[in-house]
């Protein structure tokens, strides 16, 4: 009896296991520097990304939302996610390169294996003009930042207090 109690433990413990869905645990992005494929400007939106070995985080910016500045003062602009501008996160079969965002025919690996885009939050930039008054600076950050996934995990209040800078020429 003593065996066959055993064979039926160790075969729940077979099927117990995991049915294979993805669990984002953390979504970290701090140490990783920004990319992009073409200069961002002030008149369209603007792809911006991160990339963390097999994860991407994407950021959409509204259009327009990069020509806020005003020589001498520092500028603080708000963009809402959802309806403004798009957060995603990408987890990849593989690490991924800047090539996969920028070449004109996308590459077929690595493949995408969890894509989820945010639901809530606020992307900040801070304007400012450089030094020589030649640029806008726009400090980007991210603030609370909500994510939920397929399975309905909800993933919230993700901030990334300094996202990237990226410069525009002032108009």
């Amino acid at each position: 009896m003593g065996k066959y109690f055993f064979l039926v433990l160790c075969s729940l413990a077979l099927f117990a296991c995991s049915d294979g869905d993805l669990q984002i645990e953390t979504i970290d992005f701090d140490s990783v520097s920004l990319q992009y494929c073409t200069a961002p400007v002030t008149t369209s939106k603007n792809i911006l990304f991160k990339i963390n070995d097999n994860e991407a985080l994407i950021l959409e910016l509204q259009s327009g939302v990069l020509n806020k500045g005003v020589v001498g003062d520092t500028i603080v602009t708000e963009s809402t996610v959802s309806s403004q501008s798009q957060v995603t996160y990408r987890i990849f079969s593989d690490d991924v390169s800047k090539n996969y965002f920028c070449d004109d025919i996308p590459t077929v690996d690595p493949v995408v294996i969890d894509e989820v885009e945010a639901e809530d939050g606020l992307v900040i930039i801070e304007t400012y003009a450089d030094t020589d008054g030649a640029n806008f600076v726009h400090n980007i950050s991210l603030s609370g930042i909500s994510f939920v996934t397929g399975s309905g995990e909800r993933i919230t209040n993700l901030n990334i207090s300094a996202f990237g800078e990226v410069t525009t020429a002032i108009p």
